[in-house]
């Protein structure tokens, strides 16, 4: 049996094919009664949409911008190189990437009051936890564009779906880690965070305090060291933290900066390294794993965020339903033994 088609809609329905259109699309000047006889056909014949064939004959381009924080921090930069990859190989799909300051959100505000939706159709970003970018956000919305945060959320916002880890989880696993690497060391544990005004890094600091405190008494939490994802702050600070506090025998890094982290452990005497996790697997935090400066590194596939939040996007934009199934990204766990 072959599938239902457009024209078996309108020929149930009693309408022109140009008023099916309208409806699908969502385009005024059908009235009421007509889209309730469109709907009711389409539910009668079991008709699903071919977004792919509609998009191709139409030549619907589907404009996407990516708000993501400047710097140095290898990951992001490594999520911008996939957003380009990824888009130069999509049919009917642009994505480009503008930058802000990290932890600026009042850049990031501006970035997002001045998209145009006469070239953007939908847009992924990097939140910054603030009620000026909240107020962004609904402006933004407002406008009819679609809008998804992307690895640190905004849920108070107005932003339609999250991609990304759960960060809380991330935090409890790498406590269950550390836990144990300093199982028979009791002392102090330093947290390493790039800026608790991110919603990833206060979630996996709470998820990672929870932990700690209620299976792995015997080791104390120090107040999170903030260093702003910038190698060079974060091993100052950290170098000075190890300084004052020669108990530490855990560093849990919830941000960028790992090489500040590892050239602060570097200062230490072999009997004072202390074990170490880390975020986010990159050529350099490979390298720390394998020479036994870092322990353990939780995860997140890049790859995948942009494919789920280019496919959200999209079905946003065409007001097609979500499986929220189908955008769950994974928290990994790489030690030594296990990279890929």
């Amino acid at each position: 049996m072959s599938r239902p088609t457009i024209h078996d809609v309108a020929r149930v329905a009693g309408v022109s094919l140009s008023t099916v259109d309208r409806v699908l699309n969502g385009r005024e000047g059908v009235k009421s009664a007509t889209q309730n006889r469109v709907a009711e056909a389409i539910r009668q014949l079991g008709y699903e949409r071919n977004i792919a064939a509609a998009n191709l004959s139409r030549k619907r381009r589907y404009r996407l911008l990516f708000i993501l924080p400047g710097g140095g921090n290898t990951f992001m930069r490594g999520l911008e190189q996939e957003v380009v990859t990824q888009a130069g190989a999509r049919e009917f799909t642009t994505a480009t990437v503008t930058t802000v300051p990290a932890f600026d959100d009042t850049a990031l505000a501006d970035a997002l009051r001045h998209v145009d939706p006469q070239e953007t159709d939908g847009v992924a970003l990097v939140a910054t936890d603030s009620a000026n970018v909240r107020a962004a956000l609904a402006e933004l919305r407002a406008k009819g564009i679609a809008a998804v945060t992307l690895v640190s959320d905004l849920p108070s916002s107005q932003r339609q779906r999250f991609v990304g880890i759960d960060n809380v989880q991330a935090g409890r696993t790498a406590a269950s880690l550390l836990g144990r690497f300093c199982r028979w060391r009791p002392g102090r544990i330093a947290l390493v965070a790039g800026s608790m005004l991110v919603r990833d890094h206060a979630e996996r600091r709470l998820g990672f305090e929870q932990v700690l405190r209620s299976e792995f008494p015997d080791q104390e939490v120090l107040p999170p060291l903030e260093g702003f994802d910038d190698q060079e702050i974060v091993g100052d600070r950290l170098t000075d933290m190890l300084a004052r506090e020669p108990d530490v025998v855990g560093i849990y890094s919830l941000g960028a900066g790992n090489r500040g982290v590892a050239r602060a452990i570097a200062s230490l005497p072999p009997e004072r390294r202390p074990s170490v996790v880390v975020h986010e697997l990159t050529p350099y935090s490979r390298e720390a794993l394998l020479d036994g400066t870092f322990d353990a590194v939780i995860h997140q596939d890049t790859a995948r965020e942009v494919k789920v939040t280019v496919e959200l996007l999209q079905a946003l934009i065409d007001g097609m339903s979500i499986d929220p199934e189908g955008q769950r990204i994974g928290v990994e766990v790489y030690l030594r033994d296990n990279l890929p």
